[in-house]
């Protein structure tokens, strides 16, 4: 079965491209490069033995979106992970994260409703939730005001799917909320490429321990937590791939309850900046040089997933501790720096 993947050549997108792969699917990639390097596609023949089929536009190009489905008519599911993802950005460039996440996705769904059967994987996000009234965060928890646009985009983006869902039956769709993807496959050939200075703590602390960043700033001591800084739920990207065949799976077999679902995907344990710092001094051996500064605006205090439903009822289970994730990212990022 032939499987599109937008932004199949981003971190969690390239992953993804490895674990299909392995699972027998034939596999087209499309992305504009603007966050990826065409480099990525050596680091998945190395691991899979199999070159995807890539196809180098910007999904923005409505006619390119159409010749593509017009091309590659047997396309039995597509992963929609393109997309921009920076929080920071997002608020100092809103129309571009509009136009970028929004556009694109409206032009993927037109062409998708237009086919006999079509199922689609969303790339969401916890962000969704806001700062949830209790955790661990259930899918019924409700969804919040976003605090930038690029929350805004993923909370429209399953609104748009939702509604299109409710008018073309032949669509199945599953929306991923993903938590917080971290490390690198256990290869080495693929993991994060942040381009200029790294939006997540993950790749900081790793480039703080190899010395190309001076020094991490941890925002904020002073949260209600057991040690003050931040909670989050560090999922290794790899389990995070294979969610997203699980759930792809699932719609192919025709075992989804209904055309459209929502799954949150993390390891349903948190754990506080401090404790990511901690894991990170345990599996290098390195003292990490940081410094507690003043919080940054966003931040909420803590967001970790209950897992019952995709454990349940997609039946995936994050199986990487968060010291096998943080040494994954660690032997990336010494790997990337030879």
């Amino acid at each position: 079965m032939k499987i599109l993947v937008t932004g199949g050549l981003g971190f969690i997108g390239s992953h993804t491209v490895v674990e299909l792969q392995s699972k027998g699917f034939e596999v087209v990639i499309i992305d504009d490069l603007s966050n990826s390097s065409e480099k990525v596609i050596d680091g998945i023949v190395a691991i899979t033995g199999i070159k995807p089929t890539f196809e180098k536009f910007d999904l923005k190009e409505k006619t390119k979106v159409q010749d593509f489905f017009k091309r590659h008519s047997n396309i039995a599911g597509v992963i929609h992970f393109a997309a921009s993802k920076a929080v920071g950005e997002s608020v100092e460039k809103p129309l571009l994260y509009y136009e970028n996440n929004i556009g694109t996705l409206v032009y993927m769904l037109q062409e998708l409703s237009a086919m006999q059967t079509a199922n689609f994987i969303f790339s969401s996000s916890c962000t969704v939730y806001g700062q949830a009234d209790k955790m661990p965060i259930t899918e019924s928890a409700p969804v919040k005001e976003a605090e930038s646009p690029y929350g805004n985009t993923k909370q429209m983006g399953e609104e748009i799917i939702r509604d299109t869902c409710k008018v073309v039956p032949a669509l199945n769709a599953i929306a991923l909320r993903y938590f917080n993807p971290m490390g690198a496959h256990p290869s080495t050939e693929i993991g994060e490429l942040p381009i200029g200075v790294p939006q997540n703590l993950v790749p900081f602390i790793t480039q703080t321990g190899a010395g190309i960043r001076e020094q991490l700033s941890v925002f904020g001591g002073d949260y209600p937590t057991q040690d003050g800084t931040c909670i989050r739920d560090y999922i290794h990207v790899v389990d995070l791939a294979k969610a997203h065949v699980v759930a792809l799976e699932r719609l192919i077999s025709g075992k989804n309850s209904e055309n459209y679902e929502v799954f949150n995907v993390g390891t349903g344990t948190g754990s506080s900046v401090l404790e990511a710092i901690q894991s990170f001094e345990r599996v290098s051996g390195k003292k990490l040089n940081y410094k507690i500064v003043d919080r940054r605006a966003g931040d909420i205090t803590a967001a970790y997933a209950d897992t019952t439903k995709a454990n349940t009822v997609l039946g995936w289970k994050a199986e990487s501790t968060l010291d096998e994730a943080m040494k994954s990212a660690w032997d990336w990022e010494q790997k990337i720096r030879k």
